[in-house]
């Protein structure tokens, strides 16, 4: 039995539509000691109205598969191989100019660090604004008022007064706040939140994943949320895809996932959670820590921290395939389970 719960009420309606597939995606980086993989034939996919977590320790792929997926790569990346299709556009066949047409009414994109995300040298609301004289070829008088108009929408009290201040005149909550707003300014099909409350206290991040949810179920986005944060994918995600070293090992609806990992580190990152521990009680962990990139093995990339090893483990990596489950098939023809382990069978004994 895991020690986080998911939701109950959790559940994955397969009639909704794809707003996004990805399919054996590949990024490589060019570093000192030669081209490593950063991320190794990923795939998932996100639903309309639904909430996809990508979920993993830090280093496992799971900004760089955002950062891919929003055409955003860092130069000394690149992608090689793959489909990245939005509303069944392949995003990783475009070039840079058709790729920015989709910035904004297809896709938007919230980043953990709203401070230096944001501008400081101009005022929030001409940042806010901007998206709609681009796109919508509005005059500056009207960009403003739209700004006014999303700053009430995501919650920030006087908008009116507020637009013409500048981003260090705001806390870290409304920024992000005034980022979120940016990003669905023009009501984007799909939007990636990277770590959207990393460096916010316990009470503001609760409000900033209730505004997302809000804007979610408003406008019918799907929402693709990167997070290490096992308790936020148990409250605000529908499906999670668990990543590990570049690699997706276990997806599937949260619930489900989150009741019986079939995959060793989900497992060992559900029983890392501290519940009912006592003072000066040991904390479970998982031993170890993730490989390099330029150490990979060419097995099993979890091999050297699973309980569960055997010499098959480290000679054929196994593949992401569905799994046999106990538990019944549920009604609304949820997203199957999968997971990338020779022996996920013995984790549901």
């Amino acid at each position: 039995m895991s020690t986080v719960t998911a939701a109950e009420t959790t559940t994955t309606d397969r009639s909704l539509p794809v707003v996004l597939k990805v399919e054996g995606l590949n990024v490589d980086l060019r570093t000192p000691r030669g081209t490593v993989r950063a991320v190794d034939n990923v795939g998932f996919e996100a639903r309309a109205g639904q909430t996809l977590a990508l979920l993993g320790e830090s280093g496992c792929g799971k900004s760089m598969t955002a950062k891919a997926v929003a055409g955003l790569l860092d130069p000394i990346a690149d992608v090689d191989g793959g489909e990245i299709l939005l509303n069944g556009t392949d995003l990783a066949r475009l070039s840079p100019k058709q790729r920015r047409k989709f910035a904004g009414p297809e896709l938007g994109i919230v980043f953990q660090d709203a401070l230096t995300a944001l501008n400081p040298v101009y005022p929030v609301g001409a940042q806010l604004g901007e998206a709609f004289r681009i796109h919508h070829g509005l005059s500056a008088k009207e960009a403003k008022a739209k700004a006014v108009d999303l700053m009430r929408r995501v919650g920030i009290p006087e908008p009116e007064a507020r637009v013409n201040a500048y981003p260090h005149q705001f806390s870290g909550g409304m920024r992000q706040r005034i980022l979120i707003a940016m990003a669905v300014a023009l009501n984007p099909k799909l939007l990636i939140a990277d770590e959207p409350t990393t460096a916010l206290d316990v009470t503001v991040q609760a409000q900033i994943m209730a505004l997302l949810k809000s804007l979610r179920e408003e406008s019918d986005m799907a929402v693709v949320l990167i997070t290490h944060d096992l308790a936020v994918v148990a409250e605000e995600a529908d499906t999670v895809a668990v990543m590990y070293a570049g690699n997706v090992v276990e997806t599937g609806r949260v619930a489900d996932v989150f009741a019986s990992p079939r995959h060793p580190y989900t497992k060992g990152l559900l029983e890392s959670v501290p519940v009912n521990a006592e003072r000066g009680a040991e904390l479970n962990s998982i031993p170890g820590s993730p490989p390099e990139l330029h150490k990979i093995p060419a097995g099993c990339v979890y091999q050297d921290r699973c309980p569960l090893v055997q010499e098959v483990c480290r000679a054929e990596r196994p593949k992401l395939l569905p799994v046999v489950s106990k538990e019944p098939a549920a009604a609304d023809g949820a997203t199957p389970r999968a997971a990338a382990c020779h022996f996920s069978e013995e984790l549901d004994k």
